[in-house]
């Protein structure tokens, strides 16, 4: 196996170390902030070491390469975007700890997404839409390397998809402003342009997530080794668990403990080197 080791200060020493713990024959540089351990075996050692100085690691099969893929499938908040949406937006209405206690609950498993959804969203009855425009502006931060990734993808003639259990006001404007081919959100009910606390139609939570990568899927002709698929919350898993490659991006310990690969401390484009 590759042993791709990354993290945003590597010390040659502990290259040397984790070349020893995994039997590598070889290290080759990717980037400043990620090298290659070639024909490495894995050994446990080497993810106790990794925590330890706080890098990332991943044993991946030297044959598979970036190109391979036809689909990146990437949950919004906490992974494409360095923020939680519905917290900013509660910011707004002056109940952000409110919104976002629940928010952690669901991020952990507690709670359904779908309930947590719906009590979040009474909780922003009243609020004048203008705040979801005000949050766009001037709170929406893209993840370090969201962009070199996704340009990454977009040469290798990936298609790219955001799937959200947040709103469609966020989704389509991310998807325009990034070039993204699907996106798929819960749409706000907005009445006299005050939001009434409510969301139309079925919620994409959990199982919506799966379903929605599931149609594009089908749509594409592809197969789910042809998919990553990446998330930081429990609400993600399904969704994960429908592609071949799950990346759990700085994510919640249950969802790193059902991912392919987990991203603890470099930015999205940590993707991009874990692959040929």
């Amino acid at each position: 196996m590759n042993l791709i080791i990354q993290g945003l200060e590597i010390n040659n020493s502990d290259l040397r170390t984790l070349a020893k713990l995994s039997h590598a024959s070889g290290i080759e540089r990717i980037t400043g902030q990620a090298f290659r351990l070639t024909d490495a075996e894995y050994s446990d050692e080497v993810a106790s070491h990794c925590a330890d100085i706080e890098l990332d690691y991943a044993f991946v099969n030297p044959q598979l390469k970036f190109s391979d893929f036809r689909l990146i499938a990437m949950d919004m908040d906490s992974t494409l975007l360095a923020i939680e949406s519905i917290d900013e937006i509660a910011d707004m209405h002056d109940i952000k700890p409110q919104v976002a206690a629940i928010t952690q609950q669901t991020m952990r498993g507690e709670i359904s997404f779908e309930e947590s959804l719906t009590r979040r969203t009474q909780l922003l009855q009243g609020l004048h839409q203008d705040a979801l425009q005000k949050v766009y502006d001037e709170r929406v931060r893209l993840s370090p390397g969201a962009e070199k990734m996704l340009q990454q993808a977009q040469r290798a003639g990936i298609k790219t998809m955001v799937i959200s259990g947040g709103f469609t006001f966020f989704t389509e404007r991310i998807k325009t402003r990034l070039g993204l081919d699907y996106a798929a959100a819960n749409v706000l009910q907005i009445e006299e342009n005050r939001l009434t606390g409510k969301v139309l139609g079925k919620i994409i939570g959990r199982e919506g997530k799966a379903d929605v990568l599931n149609r594009v899927r089908d749509e594409l002709g592809i197969k789910p080794e042809q998919i990553i698929a990446m998330g930081d919350g429990a609400n993600d898993l399904d969704m994960m668990t429908a592609a071949g490659v799950s990346i759990a991006y700085h994510a919640k310990p249950i969802v790193r403990e059902h991912a392919t690969y987990s991203l603890n401390y470099v930015g999205l484009d940590g993707v991009v080197n874990l692959f040929g």
